[in-house]
C-alpha cells in the first residue's frame, strides 16, 4: 500500500468516524439504552430507517446490490463509534453479521436479494447458527419439493427480526423468513438489555429454493463470517474501552476528596497508567490487523482466523479491564445504575461472550500460531548485494536471508546465553554484522544503517532470537548513534558514527551516580571548563560493561547556579583518557555485567560537546527515549518466549490443558509488544521525536519478559532451582539466571515505577497533589 493510499484511507477513516459521531448524538442519546433494553423488539424501526439512510447496514454490500462497499476498516469506525455511543439497534446482528456471510456464499437470485434487502435497510437478518449443550439437532429433510426443519437454534441475535439465515448441522444454510409457519421464538435478555432468542423449528416448511447453499463452502463461509463479525466485536471494544477511560480519567481530575482531587493518589495513578497502556496496546493489534487485511497479507484461512482471534482476544481484554476499573474508581455511585459507566462494563460482557471469550478467543489464536515449528528455509545472504534494499523483499526471503546468514555466521558455542557476553567474546560476531551492513539495522541508511520498516525490523529480531544471539555491547548503536545522528555536529557524525559501525569504538553510558539512579537531575559529576578542555570528577555507576569499553558519553554538572535541570551537559569522552578508573561490580548471578567508573581530573576536549553547553538535558531525555524503545523491543520478551516453549517441549507440558493456555497467554502478549513496538519504531525511522508515552513500550516489555521467565522456572520444575543449564534439543537453558537477568529490566532506564510517574503526568495530565 503507498503512501497516498495509506492517507487516503486514513482521512476516508476519520471522516466516517466523524459522520457516525454526529449521527448517534442526533438519533439515539444514550439515553435510549436504558429506555429500550428488555422491551420486545429492544429498537425502533425509525431509528433503523436513519441508519440505512447513512448506509451502515450495507457497509459490506456491494454497490451493485445497494450497498457502500465500504469494508473492514470503514465499519470498524463506526464500531468503535458505536462503542462509544452504544445504541439500541442491532446494526452488527441485524445486518453486518448476515451480509457478511452472503458475500462468501455463491451468487444466486435469493442471496442478492437479501444482501439488497439488508443495504436498503428494508429487512433487518440475523444468524441463526449455535446450539446449547444437549439443544436438540437441527436436521432437514427434502419431501415432494419441500423442505421440512426440524431442531433449535440457540443465542440468535436479533430476537426480533425479519428473518434469520439458519444453520443445520449438515451444513446447509437456509432462508427461514420470521413468519414462516411453526418456527417458535423464546426471547431471553442479555445483560445489556438487548434480545436474543432461541429459535425452535417443529416440522418447519420452506421453498427448496430457501436453501441458499450446502456443504463445505458453508462451513468455510460461516467461518470467515465470523472471523471478521470477531474484528468488528473488537473495535466496538475498543470504543467502550476508550469511552470508558476517558470518562474515569476526567473523574479522576476534577472528583475531590480530602481536599485534593483523587487523580493525585499515586496508587491510582498508576492504574489509570496501566489502563492506558491496554489500551494502546489494542490500538495497536487492531491497526496492525487492518492494515494487514487492507495489504492482503492473511490469505491463509488459518492465519487469518487466528489473527481475527487475537484482535479480538486483546480488545476484549482491554475492555473488560477498564470498564471494571472505572466502576471501581467512580466509587459508589459507579455500582448505581445511574451512572453510564455501568452500561459500558454490560454491553462489554455481551460482546466479549458472543463468539467467543477472552480465552476462547486465545485458544483460537494459539490453535494456528503455537503449532507452528520454526522454519527452516534458508536463501544465501551472499547472493544479495550490500545495498540490497531490504525493505522491498517479501518477509519470507527476508527471514530466509537472515537465517542463513546467523546460522553461518553466529558462533554457535554462544547461542543462547543465560548472561551478557563481553567484547572479547561476541567481538567476531559483531565484525560480521559490520561487514554485512547489518549492525544498525534501525538506523537510517544515509548513516550506514539498514533502515529497516518495522515489520522487518521485528522479523529480523525474531530471527536473531529464535537462534539464540546474545546481544552485543550495544550502546553505541542503539544510544549514542541515533543521538549524534540528530544532536551532534557533521564533524562529530563523521569522526565517530562510522568507528562505531565498525566496531572500532565500543561505548558504555555514564549517566547514573550512587544515591542519583532514577534522579538523573541530581548528578553531581562535574564538568569545568578549562581552555579548550573540561575538566571531569566524579563517579558513574551501574555503567554495563564499562570494562570493555573504549568510549563513554556522560552527563556532567557544568552549571551550579540554575535549577538542577538546567546546568547539565553531555560530554563524550575516550576510556583510555588519565584518571578515569573502572571498578566491576559483580550482580546475584555471579557475573561482572556492571560496573562503577571513578573521574579523576579527566581532560575532555571541548568538541566532544554534544548539543550546548548547559542544555545537555534535552539530549539526555531524548537518549533516555532511545533506550526505552530498545528495552522496548520484543526481543528479550521473544527469548524467553523461545525458552519457555524449549522448555514445555521438552518436558511434554504442552499435553496439560493449563500449560497451553498460560503459554498461549504469554505469546500473544509478546505479539502484541511486537505491535505496539512497530508504531513507536516507525516514528523513529520517519526521523520524528518520540512521544513521551514510549515508556509504555519499556513498561510492557520489561514486565511481560520477567513474568515469562518466572514461567519458566516454574516450567522447569525441579530442574528451575538448578544452578545448570537444561539441555532442550540445541538449546541449553538457565532459566534462574535468565530469572536474575529479568530483575534488573524493570530498574534500569528509569524504574518502571517511575514510568508510571511520568506517563501520569506528562500523558495522561493527571493531577500532581
Amino acid at each position: 500500500m503507498t503512501i497516498s493510499t495509506m492517507e487516503h484511507d486514513k482521512e476516508m477513516e476519520t471522516a466516517i468516524r466523524e459522520s457516525a459521531h454526529g449521527i448517534l448524538r442526533s438519533v439515539s442519546p444514550i439515553t435510549r439504552l436504558r429506555e429500550w433494553r428488555g422491551s420486545d423488539p429492544g429498537y425502533e424501526r425509525s431509528v433503523w430507517a436513519k441508519l440505512a439512510e447513512a448506509g451502515w447496514p450495507g457497509v459490506f454490500v456491494d454497490e451493485a446490490y445497494d450497498g457502500m462497499g465500504l469494508g473492514l476498516r470503514a465499519a470498524c469506525a463506526i464500531a468503535i463509534e458505536v462503542g462509544r455511543h452504544p445504541l439500541p439497534e442491532p446494526y452488527m446482528a441485524g445486518a453486518w453479521h448476515a451480509s457478511l456471510l452472503l458475500n462468501a456464499l455463491p451468487e444466486s437470485a435469493l442471496r442478492d436479494e437479501l444482501l439488497s434487502s439488508l443495504a436498503t435497510g428494508s429487512a433487518v437478518i440475523g444468524v441463526a447458527w449455535q446450539n446449547a449443550s444437549g439443544a436438540a439437532a437441527l436436521t432437514q429433510e427434502y419431501s415432494g419439493g419441500e423442505l421440512s426443519l426440524n431442531g433449535e437454534r440457540h443465542w440468535v441475535y436479533p430476537a426480533r427480526a425479519d428473518g434469520w439465515l439458519v444453520l443445520s448441522d449438515d451444513d446447509a444454510l437456509f432462508w427461514v423468513p420470521a413468519d414462516t409457519a411453526n418456527v417458535v421464538t423464546t426471547p431471553h435478555t442479555r445483560v445489556d438489555g438487548s434480545l436474543c432468542a432461541t429459535l425452535r423449528f417443529e416440522n418447519v416448511r420452506i421453498a427448496g429454493e430457501q436453501r441458499l447453499a450446502q456443504g463445505a463452502s458453508v462451513q468455510s463461509a460461516i467461518g470467515h463470517a465470523h472471523a471478521l463479525l470477531r474484528v468488528l466485536q473488537a473495535a466496538e471494544l475498543l470504543g467502550i474501552a476508550q469511552e470508558s477511560f476517558d470518562t474515569t480519567l476526567a473523574y479522576l481530575k476534577t472528583r475531590v476528596q480530602f481536599g485534593k482531587p483523587i487523580g493525585a493518589n499515586q496508587a491510582l495513578q498508576h492504574r489509570m497508567v496501566d489502563a492506558y497502556l491496554q489500551l494502546r496496546l489494542a490500538q495497536a493489534v487492531l491497526e496492525e490487523f487492518l492494515a494487514k487485511y487492507d495489504a492482503a497479507t492473511l490469505e491463509d484461512p488459518a492465519l487469518f482466523e487466528a489473527e481475527c482471534a487475537r484482535t479480538k482476544a486483546r480488545c476484549a481484554y482491554a475492555a473488560q479491564h477498564i470498564t471494571r476499573l472505572a466502576i471501581q474508581f467512580h466509587g459508589a455511585i459507579g455500582y448505581t445504575d445511574e451512572l453510564d459507566v455501568g452500561l459500558y462494563l454490560k454491553r462489554m460482557l455481551h460482546l466479549t461472550s458472543w463468539l467467543g471469550g477472552i480465552r476462547e478467543n486465545r485458544r483460537l489464536a494459539g490453535r494456528h500460531r503455537g503449532t507452528e515449528s520454526a522454519a527452516s528455509t534458508r536463501i544465501a545472504y551472499d547472493t544479495y548485494p550490500l545495498d540490497t534494499d531490504w525493505n522491498a523483499l517479501p518477509e519470507d526471503e527476508f527471514r530466509a536471508v537472515v537465517r542463513d546468514f546467523t546460522a553461518r555466521n553466529y558462533p554457535s558455542q554462544y547461542r543462547h546465553p543465560s548472561q551478557r557476553l563481553h567484547w572479547d567474546e561476541i567481538k567476531d560476531w559483531y565484525f560480521a554484522l559490520s561487514k554485512q551492513g547489518w549492525i544498525a539495522p534501525a538506523w537510517p541508511r544515509e548513516h550506514g544503517g539498514m533502515g529497516l520498516s518495522p515489520d522487518k525490523l521485528i522479523a529480523f529480531i525474531e530471527e536473531m532470537e529464535a537462534h539464540g544471539v546474545a546481544r552485543t555491547p550495544d550502546q553505541g548503536i542503539i544510544n549514542i548513534g541515533p543521538v549524534l545522528i540528530r544532536y551532534g555536529t557533521d564533524e562529530q557524525r563523521q569522526r565517530f558514527l562510522p568507528k562505531i559501525l565498525s566496531g572500532e569504538h565500543v561505548w558504555c553510558q555514564g549517566y547514573s551516580e550512587p544515591n542519583a539512579g532514577s534522579d538523573l537531575a541530581s548528578l553531581r559529576t562535574v564538568a569545568v571548563l578549562d581552555g579548550d578542555e573540561f575538566v571531569v570528577n566524579g563517579q558513574k555507576i551501574w555503567t554495563t560493561l564499562a570494562q570493555d569499553a573504549t568510549h563513554i558519553f556522560l552527563l556532567v554538572r557544568t552549571d551550579k547556579t540554575v535549577k538542577k535541570q538546567a546546568g547539565i551537559s553531555f560530554l563524550l569522552a575516550d576510556m583510555s583518557t588519565p584518571g578515569i578508573t573502572v571498578r566491576p561490580i559483580r550482580n546475584i548471578a555471579g557475573e561482572e555485567e556492571f560496573c562503577e567508573v571513578f573521574f579523576d581530573n579527566v581532560r575532555v576536549p571541548k568538541d566532544n560537546l554534544v548539543g550546548q553547553l548547559n542544555e545537555g538535558w534535552t539530549i539526555a531525555k531524548a537518549l533516555l527515549d532511545f533506550e526505552r524503545l530498545f528495552v522496548g523491543s520484543p526481543s528479550q520478551a521473544q527469548y524467553a518466549l523461545n525458552q519457555l516453549r524449549a522448555i514445555g517441549e521438552q518436558r511434554g507440558l504442552f499435553a496439560d490443558a493449563a500449560f497451553q493456555d498460560r503459554y498461549v497467554e504469554a505469546m500473544l502478549n509478546v505479539m502484541d509488544l511486537q505491535s505496539l513496538y512497530g508504531e513507536y519504531a516507525d516514528i523513529v525511522r520517519r526521523g520524528e521525536p518520540l512521544p513521551p508515552s514510549v515508556s509504555l513500550l519499556k513498561i510492557w516489555a520489561t514486565e511481560t519478559y520477567s513474568r515469562l521467565c518466572m514461567e519458566s522456572v516454574e516450567a522447569a520444575g525441579e530442574q528451575g532451582g538448578d544452578d545448570v543449564p537444561i539441555e532442550a534439543g540445541d538449546m541449553l537453558l538457565h532459566p534462574a539466571r535468565r530469572l536474575f537477568n529479568s530483575s534488573i529490566t524493570t530498574i534500569y532506564g528509569g524504574s518502571n515505577e517511575i514510568q508510571r510517574n511520568i506517563l501520569a503526568k506528562v500523558v495522561l495530565e493527571l493531577p500532581t497533589g
